[in-house]
């Protein structure tokens, strides 16, 4: 029967992740066609500073849309392990990019479509790896858990190395190294996926009519929760203001994971029971979503056309030189070039030859 329990708690905490992912992605979807709207319009836009955005129902529809994909992300962390649910956020991304190449005519090329591919790839791998943590019922056995010296550790450390991010290393190299502000996010955002669980099982505890209202642990983990958010949408921010976004996604999205995985294998155990076929599984799995998430991000922005493509997969085009002048291409790749030289090349070096030869008589 407990076997059949965390079974269903680990399938329903898997469908409300992924329903938030397709939640999410669809937001985004919608707020920026309502900002698009706006550009046809003499009103103020949001990146100046308007806020006429606000008189666009398309862009409540997203926001509304963001809170359920919000809420459904909280409940799945009540119900599955962080160190599965975390990873599939990365869904959410590609949701939002195969969408806007059909609705915003934004670009979705070779690299993106294959890291996409990767990346839901290394879901379903982390899916079936998916490691079982060690069952937290109620407020009282999270006490015993935040309690327990190795977290405390982890937390010690967390807030120190983010004191330092803040006070010290931003205001040195926070305009120039993308690394400092997103190790902040990160860091912290391993706290606040601790809270969320937290507060995941008091509501739990709530529908089944226990006293939750009374417990100080639920109220410390509420006020964590928004001192954590907090700082991570502040300094989320400035990153995304200072730096391209197609490199703080990828960074901030590996290194948040990872921050995540760690503090909840060293709180709920996670990987304690695991065999090491699902150990190698899980971070195989990982490994291919950040790989997939690195191509849909880095070269989002850069064409493949066929003439990138080596000589011997063009259709119609026998020679690099013809394909060349085509393309107005002054300096061909020697990927481009045939392995062996044709026979007019070899006749031109002979003529060549033969008009210095007679030069020199």
């Amino acid at each position: 029967m407990d076997d059949t329990s965390e079974r269903y708690n680990l399938y329903l905490g898997l469908g409300l992740a992924l329903s938030s992912s397709l939640f999410i992605g669809g937001s985004f979807i919608l707020k920026k066609e309502g900002l698009l709207r706006l550009t046809g319009r003499s009103s103020v836009r949001a990146g100046l500073g308007g806020h006429a955005y606000l008189r666009e129902w398309l862009w409540w529809a997203g926001l509304l849309t963001m809170g359920v994909g919000e809420a459904a992300n909280f409940g799945a962390y009540a119900f599955a392990p962080a160190t599965l649910i975390t990873p599939l956020g990365a869904l959410s991304v590609l949701v939002s990019a195969v969408l806007a190449s059909y609705f915003l005519n934004e670009q979705l090329n070779v690299h993106g479509k294959v890291g996409c591919m990767l990346s839901i790839l290394g879901s379903t791998v982390m899916v079936i790896h998916a490691p079982q943590e060690e069952e937290v019922t109620s407020l009282e056995s999270m006490a015993e858990k935040l309690k327990d010296p190795g977290f405390i550790v982890f937390a010690v450390c967390v807030v120190v190395s983010s004191l330092l991010l803040i006070f010290v290393a931003g205001p040195r190299y926070g305009q120039s190294n993308v690394l400092v502000y997103v190790l902040l996010c990160s860091a912290v955002g391993s706290l606040s996926v601790s809270c969320v669980k937290g507060l995941g099982i008091a509501l739990k505890e709530l529908a089944a009519g226990k006293p939750v209202w009374n417990e100080p642990l639920g109220w410390v983990l509420l006020v964590g929760l928004v001192v954590c958010v907090s700082i991570q949408i502040n300094y989320l921010n400035k990153a995304l203001d200072i730096f391209n976004t197609s490199v703080v996604t990828p960074i901030y999205y590996v290194l948040f994971t990872t921050a995540v995985m760690t503090c909840s294998a060293i709180l709920f155990k996670e990987w304690q029971h695991l065999v090491l076929m699902n150990i190698v599984g899980t971070i195989s799995g990982f490994l291919t979503i950040v790989f997939g998430i690195f191509l849909l991000h880095a070269f989002r922005d850069v064409p493949f056309t066929p003439n990138l493509l080596p000589l011997f997969l063009r259709q119609g085009r026998t020679d690099a030189r013809t394909a060349a002048r085509r393309t107005g291409d002054k300096y061909p790749s020697c990927l481009h070039q045939p392995l062996l030289e044709t026979e007019e090349v070899h006749k031109e070096a002979r003529e060549k030859a033969d008009i210095e030869g007679a030069q020199r008589l």
